[in-house]
């Protein structure tokens, strides 16, 4: 059995792209893999790691070279490999130079089309510390970025700044340059709370020495895991369970590499808002968690997550309250805004909205569902009038402030805005599943 080794690729860069920090891993992972196997270079496994700041790789039980491989060359047909005395031509003598073989190295290969010569061979695998390099820069120029960026006065192009790279294979550097940086052995830690250069003697004390020396979790699902225990804790503190998008968690966890919990308050006043646009500002806006009773009810509280370990948390936590509060505030001002008109009175304004270019506008459509649905009614025996009336209304939100601001909001605000204003409660859950069919 050959000898194997681990190899750790860090990629240590600018902050990234939050909402691409999963996918650009999960690209590298597989295009380092693929790589791997088509230069046929085994591997135990291959593990990611990622954090704001880096894009890391351990593969294990990588082999010291390629397998040889015995490979078949072929030559020149048989007819045309000798001369009339039995002396190679001139096109054998060709190809027994470029094969590095000698006459007493051919076999005939036997073929439907006829016979020719050949020699086989044993192909050397090459040394994996020059495959690396290469395989490495392929697959990061195959990353899914939108649009790349240079620095510095070099040609390099990445989605942010390559500022160190990390290659070792066992406890060696392989001599690379990637995207203009040459590998070393030297990592960093956390951009304030790290002591700088952290050096690295194997793959093994990656992560140790990250958590250790650098106040870095480079591990993205076990930091995941730890702000979700952090968040649900803040949570059950104020008695509360902690409102958790997946999306957002993802988000947030590419966001900080030493996750710290604030728990923050909002003015009790804003709770009259429907929780969904509580609950949205919070999340599209702030990046924080919003908290709930153990009833449902959403109670005055967010929990976020500072990448500093501040010695002035209160200030931290005060800061974000500052930020959250004109946010709710503008949410209160949409919300009494809109309310000063009715759905129905917006209705005829869609007429300013186009559909389709060739379909016309909002109004024109909304006006061809409802006769649909008045037809439709009298064939099902239902109440015509209360169906149109609902297709009539369905689009009329999306001329509100709120949806304007919050498009995701379509539908639930017509919905919180029917009842309002008094309409059936049949119409007003229409309105929502209307849109929610749309999704």
């Amino acid at each position: 059995m050959s000898e194997t080794r681990d190899v750790l690729f860090e990629l240590g860069t600018e902050e990234l792209p939050p909402k691409s920090l999963l996918t650009l891993s999960r690209a590298l992972t597989q295009g380092v893999s693929e790589g791997l196997k088509r230069a046929g270079v085994s591997f135990t496994s291959i593990t990611p790691f990622a954090t704001p700041r880096r894009l890391s790789l351990i593969i294990e039980g990588v082999p010291m070279a390629q397998p040889d491989q015995d490979i078949e060359r072929r030559g020149p047909a048989q007819s045309a490999a000798y001369a009339a005395d039995g002396t190679p031509s001139k096109a054998l003598e060709g190809f027994l130079r470029s094969a590095g073989a000698t006459l007493d190295q051919l076999i005939t290969l036997e073929t439907d089309k006829g016979a020719w010569v050949a020699v086989q061979q044993r192909l050397k695998g090459v040394a994996t510390v020059a495959i690396l390099p290469g395989l490495l820069e392929e697959a990061l120029q195959a990353l899914p970025i939108a649009k790349r960026m240079r620095w510095g006065d070099g040609t390099a192009e990445f989605v942010r700044p390559v500022h160190w790279v990390v290659l070792l294979m066992g406890e060696e550097v392989v001599p690379a340059e990637i995207l203009g940086v040459a590998a070393d052995r030297l990592t960093r830690g956390h951009r304030f709370h790290g002591i700088g250069s952290i050096s690295l003697q194997s793959s093994g004390d990656y992560v140790r020495s990250l958590l250790e020396q650098g106040f870095v979790m480079a591990d993205f699902n076990e930091r995941q895991g730890k702000i979700r225990h952090l968040a649900e804790e803040a949570a059950a503190s104020v008695g509360g369970v902690a409102v958790i998008d997946p999306e957002l968690l993802d988000e947030v966890t590419a966001l900080v590499e030493w996750p710290i919990t604030v728990l923050g308050r909002f003015e009790p006043r804003f709770l009259v808002l429907p929780a969904e646009v509580l609950i949205t500002t919070m999340q599209a806006n702030q990046k924080y968690f919003p908290v709930r009773g153990v009833g449902g009810e959403l109670l005055p509280y967010f929990i976020t997550f500072s990448n500093i370990d501040s010695t002035r948390i209160e200030t931290v936590r005060e800061g974000n309250e500052r930020v959250v509060r004109p946010r709710l505030s503008d949410a209160e001002f949409f919300w009494n805004q809109d309310r000063k008109r009715s759905l129905l009175s917006r209705v005829e304004d869609l007429a300013q909205v186009t559909f389709q270019k060739n379909l016309g506008s909002l109004l024109e459509k909304t006006e061809r569902v409802a006769a649909l649905v008045r037809a439709m009614a009298k064939d099902l025996g239902q109440d015509g009038d209360l169906l149109a009336r609902a297709a009539r209304l369905a689009k009329a939100d999306l001329l509100t402030a709120m949806v304007g601001e919050f498009p995701e909001l379509q539908g639930i605000m017509g919905r919180y805005y029917a009842l309002a204003e008094g309409e059936p409660r049949e119409i007003a859950e229409a309105i929502e599943e209307h849109a929610r069919c749309l999704l």
